[in-house]
């Protein structure tokens, strides 16, 4: 019963975390008169206090000394907070250049990038439905080439950098909170300077668009945190597969809002490439989720095996004693 319930709590959780991370246009879209690169700064900026109240609140700090002292690591939490802020910068320029269904996309083919990372970088041999699911997705690509005369740079941008980060994350380990805090600080200093930078030459909006501008930047940091906190709870609670098959709604999200809320076009070339994407993505679920049930059978029926040679076991134990010669009893 409590696995039950904490269940339904990581999927509450999960349900708000890629629900935030889906519905997060709409955010940069209230600050789309603003440039790209002075909210981005702003994110990075205001994500640090964020992250040492949550700090602070949890009174986790232990990790800051042992991460200064593998300086290795150190290097590759500077990399990733290098390649994530090449992400969010992406993702942030697109929704003011009306983009989002491009963003979308590439998120999307994000899970078919990490495969294919994981083949040539990791040397993990694939199933034969991911290898479908990968050419399916690499045709998609080739579709919107040739009907757009162009790669689609965008979206293969947003999912080479998101993949990248995954891969590098994995060598960190570092939780989410950790993580987070980590690569916040070192966004800090830069994305200071650049505002900095801005407030000096008079092209900053921090000061001169009024009240509700400031609070939407100042607030960034927090719209970054909180779908990542709400991960992190999921995360622990829900298994591998249902946080895959999760991890789609924030580009459905994004897609659905790119249609209904930002009207961009969606000629029959990319509905193609949408739904080549989409076809790739139901052979990869459908395949992990085959592979966890046939995990789970194969768990069930080993406990199984061991608890009859168990019993076997006692059973051939209690045969022994019961057949063994009586002892004469020892003398005083």
């Amino acid at each position: 019963m409590a696995t039950q319930s904490a269940q339904r709590t990581g999927l509450l959780f999960g349900f708000a975390a890629y629900g935030m991370w889906g519905l997060l246009p709409l955010y940069w879209h209230a600050l789309a008169d603003t440039g790209a690169g002075e909210v981005l700064a702003h994110r990075m900026v205001w994500s640090l206090p964020t992250a040492v109240v949550i700090l602070a609140l949890l009174r986790r700090w232990s990790w800051v000394t042992e991460l200064i002292r593998r300086p290795k690591t150190l290097g590759l939490v500077v990399l990733a907070a290098a390649v994530i802020s090449l992400n969010w910068g992406l993702f942030i320029w697109s929704v003011s250049a009306d983009m989002v269904l491009e963003s979308s996309l590439g998120y999307f083919i994000n899970p078919l990038v990490s495969i294919a990372f994981g083949v040539l970088l990791l040397r993990e041999r694939l199933r034969t439905a991911q290898w479908v699911a990968v050419g399916v997705g690499a045709l998609a690509v080739v579709v919107m080439s040739v009907a757009y005369g162009k790669l689609p740079w965008l979206s293969l941008s947003m999912a080479l950098t998101f993949a990248t980060y995954g891969l590098i994350k994995k060598h960190i380990k570092l939780d989410g909170v950790e993580g987070f805090s980590a690569e916040t600080a070192v966004q800090f200093l830069p994305a200071l300077g650049f505002l900095v930078y801005l407030g000096v030459r008079g092209d900053s909006s921090f000061t001169t668009d009024g009240l509700g501008h400031a609070l939407l930047l100042a607030c960034a940091g927090v719209a970054t945190a909180l779908p990542l906190i709400f991960f992190g709870s999921a995360a622990v609670r829900l298994p591998l597969s249902t946080i895959g098959l999760l991890q789609y709604l924030a580009p459905a999200f994004m897609f659905v809002l790119g249609l209904t809320v930002f009207h961009e076009e969606m000629p029959p070339e990319r509905w193609a490439g949408f739904g080549l994407v989409w076809l790739a993505l139901c052979i990869l679920t459908w395949d992990a989720l085959r592979n966890a049930r046939r995990g789970r059978a194969a768990l069930r029926a080993a406990a199984e095996r061991a608890r009859v040679q168990g019993e076997e076991g006692a059973a051939s134990a209690v045969a022994e004693v019961s057949e063994a010669p009586e002892r004469p009893a020892a003398k005083p």
